[in-house]
């Protein structure tokens, strides 16, 4: 079970990384190659960490607002 979270939370960190601009592909004619800017992945993972987290604190904290349903049915 540990594995898979760990496994998650890296795809979670490269997809964040990858769309931030932080990895780049290079490629010649014969090779393929990712280049890593440290710096960039940092700063994408950090700012995307901080979004989720601001996302799922206002849907909590709306989810609570909810005072009553009511329910109206017609027979």
């Amino acid at each position: 079970m540990m594995k898979k979270m760990i496994k998650y939370i890296l795809i979670i960190i490269a997809a964040l990384a990858l769309l931030g601009g932080a990895i780049k592909f290079e490629s010649d004619e014969q090779n393929f190659s990712l280049v890593i800017n440290k710096d960039e992945a940092l700063s994408s993972v950090k700012n995307g960490a901080i979004k989720i987290y601001d996302f799922s604190r206002d849907f909590i904290s709306n989810d609570s607002q909810i005072e009553s349903i009511e329910i109206i049915s017609d027979k």
